[in-house]
């Protein structure tokens, strides 16, 4: 019989706006979201603890070219917006599965999420709920990826599970550009700080390094890719602590 003890019993998920797009240009695909929320729903049941960060984007992206000509702060902000329509869209589609979803956010919303209180979060996770986090940080300038490695400090996450669009971990270049470009099974925070990666933000890996949590980072899109990160097996790329051996 095979062993499905997970081998991370708290972990905090990021996944992308542009995960949840799928192969559409805009907004989120149904089939992905619904293989998400089944396999969420496989991880809880046999016994690890998963909070969620979700990004925005598939609806808006501070940098795209609409959002040029605004000011950075309040295309920032529409960002934000964006992220808890996608954790409302998530919480729906989870609760269809049978799972006891509470979204927080950063941003003030009562009638359709809590405020984020990190003690209300864990506690939710302690009852064998799902907890989804919007609204970033609630800060400008900072990306989803930072509300992700700060969020899995703050509630005391083992892992950071970062999900890519068909983007199966980290590589020395863009493979997308460099067709030659190496993957790295595994690399250390302070090296992929020093090889200023773009799969992450220099913030995220820095509180990630300070704090000791390591980082699984893998497509979304590979079959069970989410239960087969909690449950230890290789997939994509772990960035491990910088005086750790194993993660």
């Amino acid at each position: 019989m095979t062993d499905t003890t997970p081998k991370y019993k708290r972990v905090l998920l990021k996944l992308s706006g542009e995960a949840l797009m799928g192969k559409r240009g805009f907004g989120i695909d149904p089939i992905v979201i619904t293989k998400v929320a089944k396999q969420i729903k496989h991880v809880v049941e046999h016994g690890s603890s998963v909070a969620v960060v979700v990004g925005g984007g598939n609806f808006w992206r501070g940098t795209n070219k609409e959002a040029r000509v605004m000011d950075r702060a309040t295309a920032d902000y529409a960002g934000m917006l964006a992220t808890i329509i996608n954790a409302l869209a998530l919480q729906d589609v989870m609760e269809h599965q049978g799972l006891v979803v509470r979204t927080q956010s950063a941003i003030p919303v009562q009638m359709i999420a809590e405020p984020f209180i990190r003690r209300r979060a864990i506690r939710h996770l302690e009852k064998g709920r799902v907890v989804i986090f919007a609204g970033g940080t609630g800060n400008p300038y900072m990306t989803t990826d930072t509300a992700a490695a700060l969020r899995a400090i703050e509630i005391g996450a083992e892992v950071l599970l970062v999900a890519k669009n068909r983007v199966d971990g980290v590589y020395d270049a863009d493979p997308i550009k460099h067709p030659d470009a190496n993957k790295f099974d595994r690399l250390s925070h302070s090296k992929a700080l020093k090889l200023r990666l773009q799969v992450m933000d220099a913030t995220a890996f820095s509180l990630c390094r300070e704090n000791k949590l390591p980082i699984i980072i893998f497509d979304l899109q590979s079959t069970r890719s989410i239960e087969r990160a909690v449950q230890g097996d290789t997939i994509g790329t772990i960035v491990y602590n910088d005086d750790a051996d194993e993660v």
